[in-house]
């Protein structure tokens, strides 16, 4: 049984012994405390709704993984003459014009809190069984996966409220400083660390996902900490260091392959830290082959369902890899296309061999004033990670949060910082894909390599903005200030509750 497989068979254990169906229910009202849990797999079963609710991230039920990516200088959602403008949403999104009634801004808010609300129930009732090592351990568990989601909330949204019990939850609660609730999480986090598992176990808030958590935090500690969108806070450089010297120390590798941790059976793949457990049948929300692939796309891949021809790359960031660099052919889809009997796809509207041309003309394209040609082949697709044959609406690949790569290169983002040389760590990951090493490496450096390793992994967002990159113009985009380095609340939570308009 993989480790996939056991993770969807506690999943059911916990659904058929839990009550659990909405946020504002007694949960786990079925479990009697003098009896359960009486072993560590009862324990363990007590977490898995808690985790469930990472499934929504990298889709559009969920809008995180869209939102750190359409917001970016790395992909774009281009309108293709009728197709595709969907209100104006993935415009708004790239173009950073979003206001607080938009789709990507009010699901993630909505995700983001209902992980952290399932974690402060799950919570809740442990604290009302009879207490002991392993179920202590079991809390401080949860308590370390509230944290990631509190790590995404104030990320993405700044000041917010800060609620450790859903049972004694306020009505309608204040917002806090973000800075504030930074600290509690490190200190959250640090705390629990020994309590959790030092194993390797990709679906579970481990001792190294801590770390990795941490290492997160103190990173972007300047961004947390500031006491205002565009100035800067204190920074943690040393500590982040630190941390991710412990993920580094970990049971993990440097796979011999750029493309290993990409593909359909990546469970066990040795660089990844912390991931979301995607099924096609079991544990569906996976479906960016689908958001970018061209309609006929599914010839190449013998797919029994039409892909939705939408999601491209920027070209100027396509420009940023080497033509040597193997990530290149290997992560995007352009040039000529085949079906899986080797013979050229033909576009079903313009009768002309399917030509993925990279680059994409515009972020809007009309009938008017482009070929049919232009709005239907332009723009590399993503081919990140692995689209096997026959491969369903959604996939099987899991999504990796956490992977190795990303805190090699955190560990030279500090030393440089620092004043230090971070060669070293940034230099394995080059040669792998085939590119000439680093000799004195520059922030700016790092950062377009950042861009190349981890493109598509959700990390762009953040990066830009704690570079300093944020604001500036990029294809398609105009510059602004740094008010849009946070979303708005959406407007039906402060319609909710007007608290959340004030400020702490």
């Amino acid at each position: 049984m993989t480790m996939k497989t056991r993770y969807f068979f506690l999943f059911l254990i916990a659904i058929s012994v839990i009550s659990c169906t909405k946020l504002d229910e007694e949960v786990y009202d079925k479990i009697p405390g003098d009896l359960y849990p009486e072993n560590e797999n009862q324990v363990a079963n007590l977490s898995v709704e808690a985790y469930a609710k990472l499934r929504p991230f990298a889709d559009d039920e969920g809008w995180w993984f869209l939102a750190q990516e359409i917001s970016s200088d790395e992909l774009a959602g281009p309108t293709r003459a009728a197709d595709w403008y969907d209100g104006g949403k993935w415009v708004n999104m790239y173009q950073h014009t979003w206001s607080n009634d938009e789709e990507g801004v009010n699901r993630m808010w909505s995700a983001f809190w209902t992980g952290i609300t399932t974690c402060n129930q799950v919570l809740d009732m442990m604290k009302e069984l009879p207490q002991n090592p392993a179920l202590i351990a079991k809390m401080k568990e949860v308590e370390v996966l509230r944290s990631f989601y509190y790590y995404l909330l104030i990320d993405n949204y700044g000041d917010a409220p800060y609620l450790t019990s859903a049972k004694n939850a306020p009505d309608k609660p204040l917002k806090v400083k973000r800075a504030v609730i930074y600290d509690s999480l490190v200190s959250t986090v640090r705390s629990a660390l020994p309590y959790l598992k030092s194993a390797d176990n990709k679906y579970m808030a481990t001792k190294y996902m801590g770390f990795a958590l941490l290492a997160k935090l103190y990173l972007n500690s300047t961004i947390y900490t500031a006491p205002a969108p565009g100035q800067e806070g204190t920074p943690r450089w040393e500590e982040a260091g630190m941390y991710c010297d412990s993920v580094i120390a970990g049971p993990y590798g440097f796979d011999a392959s750029f493309q290993a941790p990409f593909l359909t059976n990546n469970q066990n793949n040795k660089e990844i830290i912390f991931s979301i457990p995607y099924d096609e049948n079991n544990f569906q929300g996976f479906r960016l082959h689908m958001r970018t692939l061209h309609y006929q796309h599914n010839l190449k891949y013998d797919m029994p369902v039409g892909p939705w021809n939408g999601f491209a790359v920027v070209p100027t960031f396509f420009d940023t890899y080497e033509d040597a660099d193997e990530r290149k052919a290997a992560w995007f889809i352009y040039g000529m296309q085949y079906d899986i009997n080797g013979n050229e796809i033909i576009d079903g509207e313009t009768g002309e061999p399917l030509d993925i041309d990279p680059y994409l003309p515009a972020l809007s394209m009309d009938a008017t004033n482009f070929t049919p040609t232009q709005i239907r082949t332009t723009g590399a697709r993503i081919g990140k990670y692995e689209i096997k044959m026959g491969a369903k609406e959604n996939l099987s690949n899991d999504f990796p949060l956490f992977r190795l790569t990303d805190f090699y290169l955190m560990k030279a983002e500090v030393l440089i910082r620092l004043g230090g040389n971070g060669d070293e760590w940034i230099n394995p990951i080059r040669e792998r894909a085939g590119v000439a090493a680093f000799s004195g490496a520059t922030l700016d450096d790092l950062l377009a390599e950042r861009g190349r390793e981890l493109y598509c992994e959700g990390h762009r967002r953040q990066d830009l903005i704690r570079f300093g990159k944020w604001e500036n113009p990029w294809w398609e985009k105009q510059a602004h200030g740094p008010e849009r380095s946070i979303f708005p609340i959406p407007k039906w939570a402060t319609d909710a509750n007007p608290n959340l308009l004030l400020n702490p």
